[in-house]
């Protein structure tokens, strides 16, 4: 807009200005004003080239233009405007002034028909120049020369300036200089007119912790050279950044998947573009290519022209041979092989000048020709020349080298390849016994009272009671928590102290009959301790007695045979014919005790062990030297006792029931018999590593089996995995006497050992037949005393609890628990 109007006013004043110079001259100073400026005007993109109508249009409204385009421009044009008004507004509105006032006279004067203007547009503009304002003018400044005409003084242009500097102008101009070299100072450099800038107020310490944690984004953690603040990315930068990482393309507006233009195909002429018919050349074959494609014939047949194959086939013809084809290979004996030892650097013995205390005697000299050669303890007689020149020939030499090649070759030496393994693989990845917890850790309860080694303990089905047996003949019952004594009976009497010992205790499984069975030389005694209720100690009598009502003695009906065709090492039941023991009523001394019934065995050695049926009607005893009564399975609700086997496989250790199929374990020294009580048939062997087994125990779920041994092994039988030991474990000094496992659901069993220990183990049994059991060590407890090479004779676990009580020939019983 700025333009147009300065171009209406400049042909308006050219025109008024041809006019008045027929009439008059300019004054000097108009010259002098128009020259002057005639530098700082440009007439590019100033003139508008249009028809004479629209000269005449803006001619007539070039008074009312500059008010409306005052309304119109924007705030830029209005400050182009102001500074045409501060640099020239002087000079035009004179030239103005005077044109007007020769308008006024040439319009009265001129006649009413318009006349053409002759002039043309080059020679109207030829003396004004039109000076235009970019918008960066308002930098300009205006001053005087010294004599008093108008200076402008522009900005100073940048020779180094380039377009992408624009938003990097640099506020502080120290230059290339660190900013450490400020950090004593309270400014950070200078700005262009030299004032110092002084360096930001940094926050306290908690704020900047709270900066330092909660980073705002475009966080970078650099300063700003010309600040001295914090750096940040703009929104632009992140934008950028987010872009790169995503594998995005910079550039927003580029579409990397424009449409393609098709540019001759993408319309479909209907008709030909010619329509001319094709030459007769374009189907007869040409006779240049006949020519060309017979002196290519010629040349091949002549052999100039070779395939590229043949070429490198003819380049190789010569054979090139391999020297060492036929050598055989020795490199792996090479390396597997060691060298001969050199031989021994010779001794001042063997030297031609030795010295005098190495040369033998008269004697030495005699006893060493009469010691025979392999015996000599030196094999060269030493001597001594006054010269080396003088020494003869070893008359040996010979001999030796031949006895060393004979050695050589008769004694090869081989590298023997080691195997690397690291120990660590070796041991299994078990997890950490914290991760096991509950197990026994720690003793709580120590059971004093007994004055001889405890053999025996059981604890009751529920849990609350402690049945004890030692040397000194007597059954203490404790309570379990407290460790009281609440009852005490005499088994052995002083008359048979010394020969017979309380072996073996065991409580009825059923917790309403409070039934005890006491194991003491060649007897059982049952026994219902006055602890329980009326009602219980009334129904555990009620059962030992109802067994008197059956016929015992004599014959009984002979039951029919098992099969027999078994191998030599299976063992067959057979049919009982006749009692092989005898119960009794207690005598009135022995009721006064607490007796309530004697089971007597005929031939019987000490009996060592008793189990109960889980159904609590049958309990078996086995004795290790009485032959085919070893084992005796006995019903008490019937007082009838049976021997299984009619012949005995070894000495029997052990013996206990299947915890819920009708089977018998039996133990002997050296094998598990596992029989089948209905179909009286053997069902499996086990064979076990150890020399001497001592007792047995059975995995609740029945599948898995541990021993132990005198041997000082604990042994683990898999019964659907093999007939061997699953795992082997010695880890105690001593023999190992009772193992057992934990009834309650609880993944723990233990071992208990002469040499004072009970180590407690972690044992899962998974139900996929797939896996094996885990088996991890957990504690060892110690506490018992060893006396006489005797240490911790029985243990037993709680119930419920993951308790686990110990007796051992100290005469004290321990609980322990977590």
């Amino acid at each position: 807009m700025v333009t147009r109007s300065a171009n209406k006013w400049t042909e308006s004043a050219r025109s008024k200005n041809e006019k008045k110079r027929t009439h008059e001259e300019p004054s000097p100073e108009d010259v002098v004003e128009l020259d002057s400026s005639e530098e700082e005007f440009e007439l590019d993109g100033l003139i508008d080239e249009g028809s004479d109508d629209d000269r005449e249009e803006e001619d007539s409204e070039h008074q009312q233009e500059p008010e409306e385009n005052d309304k119109e421009d924007t705030g830029l044009e209005a400050d182009e405007e102001s500074e045409l008004e501060s640099d020239s507004d002087a000079e035009l509105n004179r030239m103005l002034a005077q044109e007007e006032g020769d308008d006024e006279s040439s319009e009265s004067d001129a006649p009413s028909e318009p006349q053409e203007e002759t002039t043309s547009l080059t020679d109207k503009v030829k003396n004004i120049k039109i000076r235009s304002y970019s918008e960066g003018s308002s930098s300009i400044r205006e001053t005087t020369y010294s004599d008093g005409k108008l200076r402008l003084i522009r900005p100073e242009i940048d020779p180094k300036y380039e377009s992408d500097d624009s938003e990097k102008e640099e506020f502080n101009t120290v230059g290339n200089i660190p900013l450490s070299a400020y950090e004593e100072f309270p400014h950070i450099g200078y700005d262009i007119n030299g004032k110092r800038i002084m360096r930001p107020a940094k926050g306290s310490a908690l704020e900047q912790l709270l900066e330092s944690i909660d980073l705002p984004a475009g966080w970078t953690g650099l300063l700003d050279r010309n600040t001295g603040g914090v750096k940040n990315l703009t929104q632009d930068e992140l934008e950028l950044i987010r872009r790169i990482q995503s594998n995005e393309l910079t550039d927003e507006t580029l579409n990397p998947y424009e449409d393609t233009v098709e540019w001759f195909s993408s319309k479909v002429e209907v008709m030909p573009l010619s329509g001319k018919p094709e030459p007769k050349r374009r189907f007869v074959p040409s006779q240049q290519e006949q020519v060309k494609i017979l002196k290519l014939v010629t040349a091949i047949r002549e052999g100039r022209i070779v395939h590229p194959d043949k070429v490198k086939e003819e380049k190789f013809e010569d054979p090139v041979y391999d020297l060492w084809q036929d050598a055989e290979d020795n490199t792996v004996d090479q390396e597997n092989n060691w060298r001969a030892p050199k031989l021994a650097p010779p001794t001042h013995e063997e030297s031609y000048n030795p010295p005098e205390e190495y040369l033998l005697t008269e004697k030495e000299r005699k006893e060493w020709e009469e010691t025979d050669p392999s015996e000599r303890r030196l094999q060269l007689l030493p001597q001594k020349f006054t010269a080396l020149r003088k020494v003869p020939g070893y008359a040996n030499n010979i001999k030796e080298i031949f006895e060393r090649s004979l050695d050589l070759y008769l004694a090869p030496r081989v590298k023997q390849a080691k195997l690397n393994i690291d120990p660590d693989s070796l041991i299994p990845e078990l997890p950490s016994p914290k991760d096991l917890r509950p197990f026994p850790i720690r003793c709580s309860t120590i059971y004093e009272g007994h004055s001889g080694r405890i053999r025996a303990l059981s604890v009751h089905p529920s849990g609350f009671w402690l049945a004890t047996g030692a040397d000194d003949g007597t059954v203490r019952v404790w309570e379990v928590l407290s460790g009281r004594e609440v009852f005490k009976t005499t088994i052995i009497t002083d008359s048979h102290k010394g020969e017979d010992f309380i072996e073996c205790i065991a409580w009825n499984p059923a917790e309403n009959s409070g039934i005890l069975a006491i194991a003491a030389g060649e007897h059982v005694y049952l026994i219902v301790p006055p602890i329980f209720g009326f009602d219980i100690e009334n129904t555990g009598k009620s059962k030992i007695e109802h067994g008197f009502g059956y016929a015992k003695h004599g014959n009984i009906r002979k039951a029919a045979k098992g099969p027999s065709n078994e191998s030599d090492d299976e063992d067959t039941t057979e049919a009982i014919t006749k009692q092989h023991t005898s119960w009794f009523k207690p005598t009135p001394e022995q009721a006064d005790r607490g007796i309530s019934l004697v089971v007597s065995m005929k031939k019987v050695s000490v009996i060592k062990k008793i189990s109960w049926h889980r159904k609590g009607d049958y309990f078996v005893t086995s004795s290790p030297n009485a032959g085919k009564t070893s084992v005796l399975v006995h019903q008490l609700s019937r007082h009838i006792s049976q021997a299984p086997f009619n012949k005995s496989r070894g000495v029997i250790m052990d013996a206990k029931f299947h915890p819920f199929k009708p089977q018998l374990f039996v133990v002997s020294q050296r094998y598990i018999r596992i029989y089948d009580l209905q179909k009286q048939v053997l069902v499996k062997k086990l064979v076990s590593q150890a020399r001497w087994l001592a007792s047995i125990d059975i995995h609740p779920r029945g599948d898995n089996v541990i021993t132990a041994s005198y041997d000082k092994r604990v042994l683990w039988h898999d019964l659907d995995l093999s007939s061997e030991p699953y795992k082997t474990m010695r880890y105690h000094q001593k023999a190992v006497r009772a193992v057992a496992f934990h009834k309650g659901g609880l993944p723990l069993f233990g071992s208990a050992s002469d040499d004072g220990t009970v180590h407690i183990f972690h044992g899962t049994v998974y139900d996929d037949l797939m896996s094996n059991p885990l088996l991890v060590p957990l504690k060892k407890l110690t506490g018992h005393r060893v006396i006489q090479s005797l240490g911790v004779l029985n243990m037993e676990w709680h119930p419920r609890e993951a308790w686990v009580f110990t007796s051992g020939a100290d005469g004290t019983a321990r609980l322990w628990t977590t």
